[in-house]
């Protein structure tokens, strides 16, 4: 194995232990007092064969666990689970350290050696020691020695930490650990976008961990909402996105600490073992040059004038710099103390790092400090050499594909090799990020550097850089410059679909593809040897002219049809210049190279998918629904391509049809057969024509309507899984000898499917066939129409069936996108395009429900729109303009007023000088350039936005500026800039911009901070982890809550194996957790977990990213439930003006968030308050869910009963009658509901004539009448909490051990699930309460 790739194995194996200290369980809850930690391994083989998901392992795999669990489970029925125990087990050993009290720490027999060492190096009292060995009875353990393989270590064992010397790498390892250390509070990293940290506000929020927080009583209770979160407030202050501790200020330990300029020692030093020198300058101002040895370091002699290496006396010989400064320095020792103590309170998820660079659009003015030890790092390292392998670069393209090739047959194999995959992969991704950066800012030598700026390619730390530009006119026929830069993400998308295959023997490049400052960067690894020869040389396979010469090789053939299979590609034959035909499992395009390694790559993969015929112009007919959209429209370059979502449902679909058809067909002949039955033959007969009609119309059309209908109806005759198994007997032509008719049944169903073979269902695609140029062999193939037909169609469902079906989910409101990035994320899970928006909001204008959406997909295809010319924009500026220009662009975008530069040539010069003098200073580098930056106006910027809305969207904007857009549209500034800048990689100042003034400009160059990189990858997946989430989810749903617990907590384990500390995925996990937690009524329990799902979301999907504001608000939940009052309302004020922030008041989530906030706030006596959100909650629910909902009924009634709170029975009544009318028109009389609420109209007449009574009194004018006081009896905790349960749609909570005993019983009576369970009914009844 590579050195890199075993390093880097190395590396992952310590990097889950890497953070943990004190709080070891924190991260990995290992069962330690369950000495054997069992690892099922779930795999259902029940509906193996149509899981269409890209996780489906491949066939080889497949054979090898199947030999490699015979003995297991053989006898036993199918869905019973195969269990591979792995041994692992937990004990404590002592740590004896020089100058510390010795400790315990428990360890698991699965790590190794240099876990403890990472341990040790985080924990306070022995972090400042980084180059030590640990011996165990007097031998030095091997770093990367597993526990378990460690003669004589066992329970209670001592090991102790003794001294080693060091060398010029661990001196300078030490000093930049202590750097790390005196920095480890210091934002700024997360602030620049450097060493994979990023903020959290969570415990600034909460003040403090919720945790340690004891039970509040609830009158010392402070509810009082920021103003800018109230119901109808209009302002959206930016400053409290990221709100500042008060004791934030970080302790200084000492002015400086960087090397001296003495460095690096001379020949006569070195021999007496000078390593290196530093310089320190202390907080009491003293200033110190200190030599590094091999014993430690020491202070010598030397002065910022004189050369003297001795040492001074006294000399402090010091092991570890941190120790010397202690001694030299008091206030060094007591600043390093507090900060150690804070950082020891920080939770460990605020320290570890992600696994890729978040960028934070934000930041608040920051100081620029000495940090000389980074400086270094910027000009001593050419390449960024990686700190872990000494003076050689990666090679990354080995360590890629060696990691790939790990054995996968086991469990703890595979477990080993994804985590190698994804160690490997998010440093390449880092490299690959910082070499892109490298090549735009001008830092990397091209390697063909005579020719024109948009032609050079870079090669950097092993990594092959590439611009997005139509060099050599390759994408000439395809769109030019358009087509060159969307075909990188084309490719990346090919390299994703066959990464996901994994199917051995086959390998793709490393790819990432990164957008900075207005330019496209492809980054590669590259292939051994290709840089040797001339491209020409090295292809086997495939074409590099388009389709002249085109080649084929017999190995690509095997690999490229095992994976097609999966990906529905079509082996296929074009003919090539001479007229031969050639055999093909891709697109032309793709290419095969053997590198020298001996490996088989394929590159090039921008069609592995279809082409979409909606954007193309061709010379064939579209079906007249597509037409009657407006389709073909011409896109901007012709490599539009479907995507694996959308292929995988329509062959879904397809396949399903081809099942009901052929069984249908298959049972009206045995019905044929049997004449037994005649008139039950006959009645059944009538009940299906309709079926059969609509299946028969299907096979020309797939209208959403038919399609459903026929699917409804057939379902209810024909179980699936009985006509599957119908279906398989007769195309499996070996059981039974194939009868004519049943052969015409199998050739008419797959006729009606438009199957590309008569005898059994196959639909595959050949990504080739609307080409250009390209000619295909009709003789071998099936006939080219059908093929075509098979894309049409394809592209006709996307239309036709999954728009349709993408609006009709979110009416029900289950995915209620609150910006661009989920709106986008719905979309593609159901195989739609962005191209499409513009056709989906014009769908989206027509539903009055779904207002909320429509705004939000229109501010998408607008702020694409803008993005696609901000990249030309910048383009054309130079450096020295940037920020300029970029703030001149934000204020064309989004000012109202004029901006008065649109004077050419000096005067424009003068003005800009004018616009510097903001903070009275002018700017002199701004140097008279061509400026074209500067004759951009907000009309032109405007019409430009409507062009390219209406040729890229096919959307007609109705406004023409910034105004009348937020008008018409409900869009708000805000999230427009917000949205704007996490598009571009823009950070802006983080203060309260006045979006509404029409005579001060919003924004100044000094408000534009940087510009990051936009980063797109590939995701690597933690397939076992994956597989056990899923069974859990449906272990759940079948009622054993305790398994599903078991399964979900032991995905979990697996994540954190693969991924490390922090992933999304595993943040979703955390949050599955805590929810379960809760149900199962450990409300304690709910709230750890959810804290962690909180601050992993913040950290590493952002901190106002929607899914950080549902962790907020599930959080607030438990913490309510907790008894923490106080906590649960900030908690969900911050996610409330999240929301705010994110997509304005108008939206289902806010409506959830403000009757959360008004419950709560009510259970405090706070009803005023209370009743303004509830107000706004009843509102939105009757915009979202319309007028006659279960969720509108709810909100009238806790209106009605936070107005007879505070006296106001009239309007009380008024609401509960309106509760009453709703339960009663769609619950009927004798529901609980209704029969409550008409309990609850009682009460409120009763309260309500008291009252009038007493005030008629009082107006007579009789002695001695008064008004009664109004008797409230505040809520009680638990009443609110259910009530709290019921708006957020979770309903049961109180469940005993027993039930869950007693569900498990009753479910396994039902073997066969006639009948539902309990839980799934109390499911059922949380959707029909959730409206």
């Amino acid at each position: 194995m590579a050195l890199g790739s075993k390093n880097c194995e190395q590396e992952t194996r310590g990097e889950s232990r890497n953070l943990v200290g004190d709080d070891k369980d924190d991260i990995k809850k290992a069962d330690q007092d369950a000495d054997i930690k069992q690892q099922t391994e779930t795999k259902m083989n029940g509906h193996q064969e149509n899981e269409k998901e890209n996780k489906v392992s491949n066939d080889a795999e497949e054979k090898e666990k199947d030999e490699s669990t015979e003995g297991d489970g053989e006898g036993e029925g199918k869905n019973k689970h195969e269990v591979v125990f792995i041994q692992d087990i937990g004990f404590s050993v002592k740590i004896v350290s020089p100058g510390a009290e010795p400790f315990d720490i428990q360890v698991s027999s699965m790590e190794l050696v240099q876990e403890i060492h990472q341990l040790l190096m985080d924990r306070e009292d022995t972090c400042h020691r980084t180059c030590f060995s640990l011996q165990l009875d007097g031998n030095t353990l091997d770093n990367f020695a597993e526990l378990k393989n460690i003669e004589g270590l066992k329970e209670g064992s001592v090991i102790k930490v003794v001294e080693e010397p060091y060398t010029m790498r661990e001196a300078r390892i030490h000093v930049r650990h202590v750097r790390d250390l005196l920095k480890s509070l210091d934002p700024a990293d997360a602030y620049n976008g450097v060493e994979c940290n990023s903020l959290s506000f969570l415990n600034t929020v909460t003040q403090g961990d919720i945790l340690e927080k004891k039970k509040m009583r609830p009158e010392s209770v402070d509810c009082t909402p920021p103003d800018y979160i109230m119901p109808e407030g209009k302002e959206r202050p930016l400053s409290a996105l990221q709100p500042q501790n008060k004791d934030q200020k970080v302790p200084h330990c000492v002015k400086v600490l960087t090397t001296s300029a003495w460095n690096p020692p001379p020949g006569n030093r070195k021999i007496h073992g000078d390593l290196m020198y530093l310089y320190v300058v202390t907080l009491e101002d003293k200033h110190y040059h200190i030599s590094a040895c091999s014993r430690g370091f020491y202070i010598n002699q030397s002065s910022e004038e004189d050369f003297n290496p001795k040492p001074s006396s006294p000399s402090h010989l010091c092991h570890s710099l941190i120790e010397l400064l202690n001694q030299i320095s008091p206030l060094f020792k007591r600043h390093f103390a507090i900060l150690q103590k804070k950082r020891n309170q920080r939770h460990p998820f605020e320290r570890v790092a992600t696994p890729y660079q978040l960028y934070a659009w934000t930041a608040p003015t920051m100081d620029h400090t000495v940090d000389a030890i980074r400086a270094e790092d910027t000009f001593s390292s050419k390449l960024g050499y990686e700190e872990h392998i000494p003076g050689q670069t990666r090679d990354w393209n080995e360590e890629l594909q060696t990691t790939r090739e790990l054995p996968r047959k086991t469990l703890p194999e595979r477990l080993l090799r994804e985590r190698a995959i994804f160690k490997v992969h998010s440093d390449f991704v880092a490299a690959a990020t910082r070499g892109a950066m490298a090549v735009i800012d001008g830092n990397v030598m091209a390697i063909n550097p005579g020719e024109e700026a948009k032609m050079q390619m870079f090669i950097w730390n092993n990594i092959f850089f590439s611009l997005g530009f139509d060099v050599r006119d390759h994408y000439k026929e395809l769109g030019g410059d358009a087509a060159a830069f969307v075909a990188p993400r084309n490719d990346l998308q090919g390299v994703r679909v066959y990464s996901a295959v994994d199917l051995p023997g086959l390998y793709t490049l490393g790819t990432v593809v990164i957008d900075y400052r207005g330019y496209r960067v492809t980054a590669q690894s590259i292939i051994p040897g290709i840089l040797e020869r001339e491209q020409e040389q090295s292809v086997v396979y495939g074409s590099i002219d388009f389709g002249k010469t085109v080649l084929t090789h017999p190995k690509y053939l095997d690999l490229l049809n095992k994976a097609g299979q999966q990906l529905k590609i079509l082996p296929h034959h074009v003919l090539n210049d001479k007229d031969e035909s050639v055999e093909l499992c891709s697109s032309v395009e793709c290419k095969g190279i053997i590198g020298n390694d001996g490996r088989h790559y394929i590159l090039d993969l921008l069609r592995t998918f279809p082409p979409d015929v909606n954007f193309l112009k061709l010379d064939e007919e579209l079906s007249k629904e597509v037409k009657m959209l407006g389709f073909p429209i011409e896109h901007k370059h012709k490599l539009c391509c479907l995507r694996q979502e959308l292929i995988d449902s329509f062959v879904d679909s397809r396949y399903m049809m081809f099942i009901k058809y052929a069984a249908y067909h298959l049972q009206q002949l045995n019905m044929r057969k049997n004449e037994e039955n005649k008139d039950k033959a006959i009645k059944e007969d009538g009940e299906k024509e309709n079926s059969d009609k609509e299946k028969t119309e299907s096979k020309v059309e797939v209208t959403e309507d038919n399609k459903e209908k026929s699917e409804e109806s057939n379902g209810k005759q024909l179980e699936t899984e009985e006509a599957k198994k119908m279906v398989e007997s007769i195309t499996d032509g070996n059981k039974i000898e194939l009868e004519e008719s049943t052969k015409d049944i199998v050739k008419t169903a797959s006729m009606a499917v438009g199957s590309l073979k008569d005898t059994e269902f196959d639909i595959r695609f050949n990504p080739d066939v609307y080409s250009p140029g390209i000619r295909h062999c009709e003789e071998i193939d099936p006939p080219l129409s059908k093929q075509r037909q098979l894309v049409k169609e394809a592209a006709d469902f996307l239309l036709t069936v999954q728009i349709p079906t993408f609006i009709r989910d979110c009416l029900d409101h289950s995915s209620a996108p609150m910006d661009g990035f989920t709106l986008s994320e719905a979309l593609h899970n159901r195989g739609i395009n962005i191209r499409y928006l513009g056709k989906v909001c014009n769908l989206l204008g027509k539903v009055k429900q779904l207002e909320y959406l429509y705004s939000i997909a229109v501010a998408e295809i607008i702020l694409r729109s803008a993005k696609h010319i901000f990249t030309i924009y910048l383009q054309g500026t130079e450096m020295m303009n940037l920020s300029v220009a970029v703030a001149h662009f934000l204020n064309c975008f989004l000012y109202s007023g004029s901006i008065n530069n649109t004077m050419q040539g000096v005067d424009e010069h003068k003005n800009n000088r004018k616009r510097n003098k903001r903070k009275g200073r002018s700017n002199p580098l701004v140097c008279v350039d061509s400026n074209e930056w500067a004759s951009l106006t907000p009309k032109s910027l405007w019409n430009q936005l409507k062009q390219e809305l209406k040729s890229y969207f096919d959307f007609e904007l109705s406004s023409h500026d910034i105004d009348s857009t937020m008008e018409t549209y409900s869009l708000q500034k805000v999230s427009l800039l917000r949205s704007f800048c996490l598009k571009t990689g823009l950070q802006i100042l983080l203060r309260d911009y006045s979006f509404e003034t029409k005579n001060k400009l919003i924004f100044y160059e000094e408000d534009i901070l940087n510009i990051f990189p936009i980063v797109k990858h590939i995701n690597p997946r933690a397939t076992d982890a994956y597989n056990f989430y899923t069974t859990g989810q449906s272990k759940i749903q079948a009622g054993y809550l305790k398994d599903g617990y078991e399964l979900i907590n032991e995905a979990l384990n697996l994540l954190n194996n693969v991924y490390g500390a922090m992933h999304p995925e595993i943040a979703q996990c955390l949050r599955m957790i805590a929810r379960l937690n809760y149900i199962m009524n450990d409300h304690a329990e709910a709230m750890a977990y959810q804290q962690k799902a909180v601050l992993m979301s913040e950290r590493v999907n952002g901190i106002d990213h929607p899914y950080t504001i549902t962790e907020y608000a599930h959080l607030a939940l438990y913490c309510f439930a907790n008894g923490q009052v106080s906590t649960a309302l900030k908690l969900l004020y911050r996610a409330r003006y999240l929301a705010l922030i994110v997509c304005g008041e108008n939206h289902p989530e806010v409506a959830l968030l403000d009757s959360n906030i008004s419950l709560i706030l009510h259970a405090v006596g706070e009803y005023e308050l209370s009743l303004r959100f509830l107000e706004k909650a009843l509102e939105l629910n009757i915009k979202y869910y319309g007028a006659k909902s279960l969720k509108v009924a709810v909100s009238y009634h806790l209106v009605a009963r936070t107005q007879s709170c505070i006296g106001n029975f009239r309007a009380a009544l008024i609401h509960e009658k309106e509760a009453y009318t709703i339960y009663k028109q769609q619950l009927g009389d004798n529901h609980e509901k209704t029969k409550e609420s008409s309990e609850c109209l009682k009460h409120l007449t009763h309260q309500a004539v008291v009252l009038q009574k007493k005030m008629n009194e009082i107006y007579t004018g009789k002695n001695g009448a008064s008004l009664p006081p109004i008797q409230i009896q505040p809520p009680s905790m638990g009443s609110v909490l259910d009530m709290l349960n019921l708006i957020n749609g979770i309903l049961f909570v109180q469940i005993s051990q027993e039930d869950i005993e007693n569900f498990k019983k009753e479910i396994e009576k039902q073997q066969n699930g006639e009948s539902s369970s309990p839980i799934e009914e109390e499911e059922d009844k949380s959707k029909a309460i959730e409206g």
